[in-house]
């Protein structure tokens, strides 16, 4: 059954891939905006055959350009982010010459970056570019994968972009946190979750048949409050605080201190009273 249900989520994700692929590249070429709104519209597909299922806790800032600031433990973070984020990821070089995920990456136009010092003002300046154009851009602070059980230390440095005034004013940097919290109607334990989260020296293939096979997650999405250089003063300290939300985040998320209410066709949207305005 485990065998089946992973061939079946394979093979279907394959031919929705290839059903898209060339939507968005005709839109690359010739409507960008609608190549950032395809790629949310696949990930949502692909969650729908996944049986994935997303809360959504929190509301989205909506009010420009925006960086989103993600706690990261899997490569389904990257189908569940898409699901509810119009945007393209921050990523590693490494990720732009990977079989098939480097195809994807570049066609959401994903923003690859070398982790050096010198090179840091010249994709400093290519992320104020792109978010001077409207684009959303998500972004792993930890500068690699958890066990999901965790969260890791944030690094400062990828905070360098939050300096910059974007089109004359400050940029809106937005946490968020994402765990994985049930398998099927049961709570997805510690000693579980890493069969859904992928780090250290973890081999994707076989962790992503592995994965499928044991059935539908449910991922929690927490979105926190907005903040900016204005009012951290500091990328250090924006760093410490957006750490800090998202850690405390993740774990409400894994002791079921959150809960979500009414559900959507593919994605569970519960209000909360968390403010849509910096944090201070």
């Amino acid at each position: 059954m485990k065998s089946a249900r992973s061939v079946y989520c394979l093979v279907t994700v394959v031919l929705w891939t290839l059903l898209l692929l060339p939507v968005q590249s005709y839109a690359l070429l010739v409507h960008p905006g609608l190549a950032r709104r395809v790629p949310r519209f696949y990930h949502r597909g692909v969650s729908r055959i996944l049986g994935l299922r997303i809360e959504v806790i929190g509301k989205r800032w909506k009010d420009g350009a925006t960086l989103y600031a993600v706690n990261h433990s899997s490569w389904l973070d990257i189908i569940v982010l898409s699901a509810v984020i119009p945007g393209s990821f921050v990523a590693k070089q490494e990720v732009a010459g990977w079989p098939g995920v480097g195809l994807l990456a570049k066609l959401q136009r994903s923003v690859f970056i070398v982790r050096k010092a010198r090179h840091s003002a010249e994709h400093r300046d290519e992320m104020v570019s792109r978010l001077e154009s409207g684009d959303n851009l998500i972004l792993f602070p930890e500068g690699t994968s958890s066990d999901g059980n965790r969260v890791l230390p944030f690094k400062s440095s990828f905070f360098g972009v939050a300096e910059k005034a974007i089109n004359g004013a400050p940029l809106p940097v937005q946490p968020m946190s994402v765990a994985y919290t049930r398998l099927g109607h049961l709570p997805l334990g510690r000693h579980m979750r890493p069969y859904f989260t992928w780090y250290g020296d973890m081999e994707l293939g076989g962790h992503l048949w592995e994965a499928l096979g044991l059935g539908p997650v449910t991922a929690v999405v927490q979105f926190h409050p907005v903040m900016t250089i204005a009012t951290t003063g500091t990328r250090k300290i924006m760093s410490a605080r957006c750490e800090a939300v998202v850690r405390e985040g993740v774990s409400n998320a894994l002791t079921g201190r959150v809960h979500s209410a009414r559900p959507a066709p593919d994605i569970d949207v519960a209000a909360t009273s968390a403010p849509m305005t910096p944090r201070a």
